[in-house]
């Protein structure tokens, strides 16, 4: 499929300073912005409980107040929870509705669980796909397993030959952000047509100086010891890190915590984060120099404006390398604004995904 730019909409008054190049479009979201696609107000989560076991299982949540078994059933998707052997180890990932193929790729400690408010937004309009990368949420991994943004990647175009899925778009956050990218790059160098388009929110990047120095700390012996000792061991310490990727901490959903620790107890999940980070500096620089091959792909940038992991202004520099992209900032919202201020960020990714079919 040929990736022609579009034409961009010139910026408004109020809006964050993105310009680049082409102008292209840029776009500022207030967390209590109306939409410019009819969605529920409050969006539903999945029709799914998350527990790892070993056959693919589908089991109802609890109902909204006011609303019969019946009802539910019309407005939550039907979420099947399934596992995919791999060379490197077993897939966990959940799938969802029918239509165009879209892969979701959670960040550095996420897994599917951080796309519980996405998907059922997202199953009318596609089949989706939220994984978890081997050694994150509930996929093995085996002993020795490379954890570079590149052998990520190409796990995951291994998940979609298995699957044979075939003209899919790729939504990345943050670490999962680089994958994407990654991906994008190895489909380049192979003259692979079947990624379609990437959505990229708030993905590391070369010119987010902070990961520069918190990670290779955090990938020193030193570092990985004080923070297994630490964030790994002390559940009261699970508010602290995860109110700092808000921009809001009083916006934390309610199920978060509980829900961010369960791989950490059944999976040893923050034992493979550590692992990603000793490949930091090296993945960064790979990044940089794989950005340029993908620069024609429709691409749309979703970014908090008060992102404390991969900072903002970061975007401007992100967006000059393609030719087609469009930025949409969410003011006042932190790293992730899937769980920060889902409904306008459903909202965003389908006007991006609908618009462009």
């Amino acid at each position: 499929m040929p990736r022609l730019p579009r034409s961009g909409a010139t910026k408004k008054e109020g809006e964050p300073d993105v310009s680049s190049p082409k102008a292209l479009e840029a776009i500022s979201i207030s967390k209590n912005l109306s939409a410019r696609i009819s969605l529920p107000a409050r969006t539903p989560p999945p029709k799914k409980v998350f527990v790892a076991h070993d056959e693919p299982h589908t089991g109802a949540g609890t109902a909204p107040i006011g609303v019969s078994s019946d009802q539910q059933d019309q407005i939550r998707p039907q979420v099947e929870e399934r596992w995919l052997n791999l060379p490197d180890g077993r897939m966990h990932y959940l799938k969802a509705g029918s239509g165009p193929p879209i892969i979701l790729l959670h960040g550095l400690l996420g897994y599917s669980f951080s796309w519980r408010f996405a998907i059922p937004a997202l199953a009318p309009h596609a089949t989706v796909y939220a994984i978890d990368n081997l050694g994150a949420g509930f996929s093995t991994a085996n002993e020795g397993m490379a954890c570079t943004l590149r052998a990520t990647a190409e796990r995951i175009l291994q998940f979609t030959d298995e699957l044979g899925i075939q003209d899919f778009d790729l939504l990345g956050t943050s670490h999962g952000g680089g994958v994407a990218i990654m991906v994008a790059a190895v489909c380049e160098e192979r003259n692979d047509p079947r990624l379609r388009r990437l959505v990229l929110v708030a993905p590391i990047n070369p010119w987010s100086a902070h990961g520069k120095r918190l990670a290779p700390f955090l990938g020193s012996a030193f570092g990985s010891m004080l923070f297994r000792n630490t964030i790994e061991r002390w559940r009261s310490l699970d508010y602290l890190w995860l109110s700092r990727m808000f921009g809001d901490a009083s916006k934390i959903p309610p199920d978060s915590l509980e829900g961010y620790r369960m791989p950490v107890v059944k999976n040893h999940a923050m034992r493979h984060g550590a692992r990603i980070v000793k490949n930091w500096t090296a993945d960064l620089a790979e990044l940089e120099t794989a950005l340029p091959k993908i620069r024609n792909y429709p691409t749309l940038l979703m970014w908090g404006t008060k992102d404390g992991a991969v900072h903002f202004q970061s975007a401007q520099e992100l967006r000059r390398n393609f030719t087609n992209a469009q930025l949409i900032a969410f003011e006042g919202v932190g790293h992730l604004p899937y769980e920060e201020a889902p409904e306008d960020f459903n909202r965003a990714l389908l006007d991006f995904l609908t618009v462009l079919r």
